[in-house]
């Protein structure tokens, strides 16, 4: 009988059973202070990521051109005698749409000056309403 005296007194009661106010109270301040930390670090890594997304459409960008420009030279075409545009380079960069422009100098029409680069995030994609321009120098002149 002795043994069955001492069971009862180390099992716990309902009363004992679970946590304190304390302790809970304690959980929730911890993540309260995790949350407050960890919200803004997220909407900076997506916006970080974004503005990364922005910098690969233009490196393909720049790729297009200079690739393109490769392809014709490879086929006799003289470098001041090719034609850059929406048509030759292609419009879809997957998230983004490419526009291209060429400028000579001022009052010339000759191809011999920049080609201005646009991207621009399509509607629907996480870089929708970004866009970035970039002018780089016509290849080969």
């Amino acid at each position: 009988m002795h043994t069955e005296h001492q069971n009862r007194k180390t099992r716990p009661t309902l009363d004992e059973a679970g946590f304190t106010l304390l302790e809970i109270i304690a959980v929730l301040v911890i993540m309260s202070i995790l949350a407050v930390v960890a919200v803004p670090k997220y909407f900076d890594i997506q916006e970080q990521a974004r503005e990364k997304a922005m910098g690969m459409g233009i490196a393909e960008a720049v790729g297009r051109v200079n690739g393109y420009f490769a392809q014709q030279v490879l086929n006799n075409q003289l470098p001041g005698d090719i034609e850059y545009s929406d048509t030759t380079l292609g419009t879809d960069l997957g998230d983004f749409t490419l526009s291209v422009t060429e400028t000579g100098p001022t009052g010339s029409t000759t191809q011999t000056g920049t080609l201005n680069l646009t991207v621009r995030g399509k509607d629907g994609t996480p870089v929708e309403n970004l866009t970035s321009t970039i002018s780089i120098a016509r290849p080969g002149l």
